[in-house]
């Protein structure tokens, strides 16, 4: 139906394009690639379910990205967590989360829910991302959203705020994000540990993807140069 749907809104043309549905990225493994032929049409849910599961999607003659030789190993990355008060609580929670799936932590504080200013604890975390003194970095805050502000004045820092599963791949996958804010105010623990497990573990897409986030870099030199 979804085929036949979109064969019609589309014209003649149509039945010479492939039209690659759920169905078609669902016999992918989680976290492989699928590969979209020229004049293939993705339909809406499609391009969601890749999402969802972490697929990334090649288009063209793009080369798919073979797995590195020696890969770092994940007992040798150190992730750098931070909060204010109101993210407080949910950074202790992940920090418990984070060592069990086999990270190591380096926190930065807050250390209570006494009132504190996120920017005293968003701007560490960045910096010991920047200076490769952690792997990544988590920031948590009410909204998430002030934090992201002050960490991305860091030279070198990608931070994204995300409140879903889709957005972790997508800040990931497409925009090689090192930093992760959350909002504790917006989103709840079990939700929280979907969306960190997601974005520690998915890849940058590379390709295309390369070339935008080597754009964003071009940019924040030309400022600080």
């Amino acid at each position: 139906m979804v085929r036949k749907a979109l064969q019609r809104e589309l014209g003649g043309n149509a039945p010479t394009s492939k039209i690659i549905t759920e169905a078609d990225i669902s016999e992918v493994a989680e976290g492989g690639y699928f590969r979209v032929t020229p004049g293939s049409i993705l339909t809406p849910l499609a391009r969601e379910t890749a999402m969802m599961r972490r697929i990334t999607l090649v288009e063209g003659d793009e080369p798919i990205p073979q797995p590195a030789a020696n890969p770092e190993s994940v007992q040798a990355k150190i992730v750098a967590i931070g909060a204010d008060h109101g993210g407080y609580p949910m950074k202790e929670m992940l920090k418990a989360f984070i060592s069990g799936e086999g990270y190591s932590i380096l926190d930065m504080g807050t250390n209570s829910a006494e009132a504190v200013d996120y920017p005293d604890y968003a701007h560490p975390v960045a910096e010991a991302v920047a200076e490769k003194r952690a792997w990544r970095g988590i920031i948590i805050d009410g909204a998430g959203i002030g934090s992201a502000m002050v960490a991305n004045k860091v030279p070198g820092i990608r931070a994204a705020l995300c409140y879903d599963q889709a957005t972790a791949v997508n800040s990931r996958e497409h925009n090689d994000a090192n930093v992760l804010t959350l909002g504790a105010g917006l989103i709840g623990d079990s939700l929280a540990k979907q969306i960190v497990k997601i974005w520690l573990t998915t890849e940058f897409g590379g390709g295309r993807h390369a070339r935008r986030v080597n754009k964003i870099m071009a940019v924040e030199r030309k400022y600080t140069s």
